[in-house]
């Protein structure tokens, strides 16, 4: 078998893949591409035509877009199952990655983690508006992940799901900034999932770290 994923270090898209390969005890090759580079190598314009990142490639059959990665692997791979077969915990889980691709990643990582954490690490100046701007949205789209979440060890019930991934790769991000872990703090459900969620090995594994600056 050959697998490889490939995808930026940084990107909260690629480590919801990696979590995913992680959690079921995948092996695979990793290419770095970095989708923000002005000269995308043409090789991987042919995986992605829009140059988006993760994609993964598993004996020849090309997969972008992360949620169908994730599933992807879910399916095909044996180990514990990372989506719920109850109707309603799927819909939920469904629910849960939707509101996190449209509401949360902007704010969260965009704003407040890129402006106030990648940024200063990299050497690069942040934007204190972007920062404030994200702080002051994440409220909202936090309030109504705690309400969804199921109370239990996980955001569907008692078993790890692609929504804890989802999830789980940019509140990683986001509470790496003070005034997002003060937020998080807030939502009592959201808080004690996350404290549960950031002990696995899998996010220890799988943990970019941050860029440093050279300058």
């Amino acid at each position: 078998m050959t697998l490889t994923l490939h995808g930026y270090r940084y990107s909260v898209y690629l480590r919801i893949a990696r979590l995913a390969l992680a959690e079921k005890g995948v092996s695979y090759d990793r290419v770095e591409v970095n989708p923000f580079d002005p000269d995308m190598p043409a090789d991987y314009l042919k995986l992605h035509p829009f140059g988006r990142v993760p994609t993964l490639v598993h004996d020849g059959f090309t997969l972008y877009e992360t949620g169908a990665i994730s599933r992807y692997v879910d399916r095909v791979f044996p180990g514990a199952t990372l989506q719920p077969t109850e109707p309603k915990a799927l819909a939920r889980m469904d629910q849960i990655i939707s509101i996190v691709d449209a509401y949360a990643y902007w704010p969260m990582v965009r704003q407040v983690f890129s402006h106030a954490v990648f940024r200063p690490h990299a050497g690069r100046p942040g934007d204190a508006a972007e920062v404030q701007a994200g702080l002051a949205a994440a409220p909202r789209v936090l309030a109504a992940l705690d309400a969804l979440a199921a109370g239990d060890a996980f955001l569907t019930g008692p078993r790890l799901s692609l929504a804890d991934l989802h999830l789980g790769a940019m509140v990683a991000y986001f509470t790496l900034a003070p005034e997002g872990l003060v937020l998080l703090r807030r939502h009592p459900k959201l808080a004690d999932w996350w404290a549960r969620l950031a002990e696995r090995p899998s996010m220890s594994i799988t943990d970019p770290g941050l860029p440093v600056s050279t300058t």
